[in-house]
Order: C-alpha cells, then sequence, then structure tokens
C-alpha cells in the first residue's frame, strides 16, 4: 500500500445543482467529510446551476475558467467533483484545469481501501477499483503513471499503463472467482443459521448513524466504533440472549451513503445480502444529524435497489443523549416499530429488545402441550428457540405454554 504524501491535498469541492435538486449543498457537505476522512482539505466550493451536467466536462465553460482562477487564488492541489465523472469528463477537466481530478466514487473508493481489514474486505475494494480504473484507462493517458501520495492511491496502486486493460480483466477475473469462495462460505453459514433456527437480524443504516455501536452495546462485541464515515466496512455477527431466553444474532452491516459508487454495490453484494436473509431490519438512523429524513430515503432506496422489501424493520432512532426537547413528532412511516435510544449510553436497549421479542412473536405460533413425561426433552427445544410463557409440572405430564417456531412444530407436537 503506497503511503499518503506528506503534505495534505488542498481541494476544490465541485457540484451541479439541477434545477428541480435543492439537496446539492447538503451533498456537498457530506463530500467534505469525505474528504477529511481521506485525508483532504477542502480550501474552497463551487457550484453551478444547469438544468443537467454537462455531458463533456461536468461543468460549463465559464465556470471552468472561475474554476482555474480558484485552483490559483487558492493554492488548490485538486478540485472533488460531487458526482461519478464519465472517462470523457474527467480526461476533458484535467486537460482543462491542468490538476488533479477527482469525483466522488474516487473519494469513497480510497476510503474504503484504507478501511479495509480482512481478506474479504480488500477482495471487494480492490474489485470495485479496478472496475472503475477499467473503464479510464484511455482516458488517464499521462496522469496514470503517477505514483505520488494522496486520494486515489491506496488499494492496488497504479503502476504506469503496463496495467493495461488486460491485466485488469484477467485481475478482475481472478477476484471474482476468489469472491465467489467467500459467497459459497457465507450460503453455507446462513443455511447453517437456518436449519438452526436462530433468527437474525440485520444492522442497517447511514454510515456513522452508530451501528457498530449498537452491535458493541448489544453484544459486547470488540469491534470499532468511531464518529467518522465508514468507520466499520467488514460485517461481524454475534449473538444475543433475549429476555424470553430465546438466542438473536446480529449482523453489522456497510454503511450507506447518496451516490453510494454501483461499483461498490456490485462488489460488496455478498456482505449487502446479509440484509436480504436476515428475518428482521434494525435501521438505525442518526436523530443528532438535520438531513436524517434524507439519509434514511437513501438507506430504503438502496434496500430497494438490493431487493430487500419484504422484512419487518425497526427504526432505531439513535443518539438520543446529543439532542434536547420534544422528539414525538419524529416519525418513520415505513417502519413496523421505532425505539428512540442512545446505543454510547445504553438508553432504550431493554426497550429494543423487547421491541425485537415482539417481532418475533408475530412470527411464531402459540401453542398449549400437556407433554408426557416421556417427552420431556422437547422442553429444551422449546427455551432454546422458543418464548416459554409457561412451565407447570402436573400429575399425568407437563404442561407448556409457548410461541415456538413454525418450522420446528412438526418436532413438538405430542407423541401418539
Amino acid at each position: 500500500m503506497i503511503e499518503l504524501a506528506k503534505e495534505t491535498e488542498r481541494v476544490i469541492l465541485v457540484g451541479v445543482c439541477i434545477s428541480d435538486q435543492d439537496d446539492t449543498m447538503n451533498s456537498l457537505e457530506e463530500l467534505k467529510e469525505l474528504a477529511e476522512t481521506a485525508k483532504a482539505k477542502t480550501v474552497g466550493r463551487l457550484v453551478q446551476n444547469r438544468e443537467q451536467i454537462h455531458p463533456a466536462t461536468y461543468i460549463g465553460k465559464g465556470k471552468i475558467e472561475e474554476l482555474k482562477d480558484l485552483l490559483w487564488e487558492l493554492d488548490a492541489t485538486g478540485i472533488i467533483c460531487d458526482d461519478e465523472l464519465s472517462p470523457v469528463q474527467m480526461k476533458n477537466l484535467q486537460d482543462e484545469l491542468d490538476t488533479k481530478v477527482m469525483d466522488r466514487t474516487l473519494v469513497i473508493l480510497d476510503i474504503f481501501a484504507a478501511r479495509a481489514s480482512t481478506s474479504e474486505g480488500k477482495l471487494q475494494v480492490e474489485l470495485a477499483q479496478l472496475k472503475y480504473r477499467q473503464t479510464r484507462l484511455t482516458g488517464f493517458g499521462m496522469a496514470m503513471s503517477r505514483l505520488g501520495g494522496g486520494i486515489g492511491t491506496r488499494g492496488p496502486g497504479e503502476k504506469k499503463l503496463e496495467m493495461d486493460r488486460r491485466l485488469i480483466k484477467s485481475r478482475i477475473a481472478q477476484l471474482n472467482r476468489e469472491l465467489k469462495d467467500v459467497r459459497r462460505h457465507r450460503q453455507v453459514t446462513r443455511e447453517q443459521r437456518c436449519r438452526n433456527h436462530i433468527p437474525v437480524a440485520a444492522i442497517v443504516g447511514y454510515t456513522n448513524a452508530g451501528k457498530s455501536t449498537l452491535l458493541k452495546a448489544l453484544t459486547g462485541a470488540d469491534i470499532l466504533a468511531e464518529d467518522k464515515l465508514f468507520a466499520t466496512l467488514d460485517p461481524t455477527t454475534r449473538g444475543r440472549r433475549l429476555p424470553s431466553g430465546q438466542e438473536i444474532l446480529l449482523t453489522d452491516t456497510v454503511g450507506f451513503i447518496r451516490k453510494l459508487p454501483h461499483h461498490l454495490i456490485e462488489a460488496f453484494k455478498s456482505t449487502l445480502e446479509e440484509a436480504r436473509y436476515a428475518d428482521l431490519l434494525l435501521h438505525v438512523a442518526d436523530v443528532s444529524n438535520p438531513h436524517m429524513d434524507e439519509q434514511m430515503y437513501t438507506v430504503y432506496e438502496t434496500l430497494k435497489s438490493l431487493g430487500v422489501t419484504d422484512k419487518p424493520v425497526i427504526t432505531i432512532f439513535n443518539k438520543q443523549d446529543k439532542v434536547e426537547g420534544d422528539q414525538e413528532s419524529i416519525r418513520d412511516f415505513r417502519a413496523d416499530y421505532t425505539v428512540r435510544m442512545s446505543a454510547k449510553t445504553g438508553e432504550g436497549i431493554p426497550e429494543l429488545l423487547k421491541t425485537i421479542e415482539a417481532v418475533q412473536r408475530e412470527r411464531k405460533i402459540l401453542i398449549e402441550f400437556l407433554y408426557p413425561y416421556q417427552d420431556a426433552g422437547k422442553l429444551q427445544l422449546i427455551r432454546r428457540y422458543g418464548e416459554m410463557l409457561e412451565e407447570d409440572y402436573q400429575e399425568d405430564g407437563i404442561f407448556v405454554r409457548a410461541y415456538i417456531p413454525a418450522e420446528i412444530y412438526q418436532n413438538l407436537k405430542i407423541s401418539s
């Protein structure tokens, strides 16, 4: 991995405000956070109001001239555009500005390359980076030979033009084979969980909403939980016993973000599929963020693109310790349940666990059986996979009232 340059990159953020959109400034503010996470300093911004993005240069000619002056006045070393640039747009901007040109996708990929720690995460990031660069080989020209530090040089790196399309294509094929094995392993793990009848809850949400902190608070998992964008990439699964005694598995997933690069969605599909195969979604929302509604919309749209549309959802309005006043007006009409809590302080955890139990109970069958004493071993199955409500030892057997998963009902019927 190539080290960062000693001097921090000084960048100008560039955005295009389409006439029917009004969140460009919010998006640029988020881009500033991404740039800071990638160790760059934002020294200026430039926004152009247009009916559509310029197909050849992203922004118009007049703004390009204005951007040239800004680069000189602010002593900037590059620009970051708030959308994914086409190869033509990137090449034309580099030719016009004679400076380093980056886009939102490149910055996100760079952050992922720095944060990936497991072999799976590194494979996924490298695959996304190579797919991104594959379409831009001819567009970079001499720029491909740069080996300096800064955004876009982490991960597999750039080794001049000898890493041509043929070599990249070969490496992509190899990565796909390796990731296919990873997906197969994940599928085996999911099938094992299904056979064990242990429900799975996937923790989803916008980046930096507090997903990892929640998993840590619920299970004591030894994972990184920081106030940063994409602090953790690699999924972590841990078990938690609910107050009723039933065990549930909680799986953290990679955070979502607006304009999430399609290269990443493809590369991280095996990770994101944890949400598709889960029994329940815990949607973590940062109640202290003024753009929480837009972030929740992004999460639901990303889940929709992944085909995750039929799962019960508990929305967790997290970070209550950071807000004051009445929060009763906050709603999520797409969620089945909502819980207000602070994963950092532990406030609201008992309510969340009760809500998870309520959701699980809706998916179970209520049984009332009088088991002969020779069938007493079946009670262990109920305690492990179900929710025991009543257990009364009587003269002619054991009376049981409990909620159980439908999958194990046949195994719990009374022997004839």
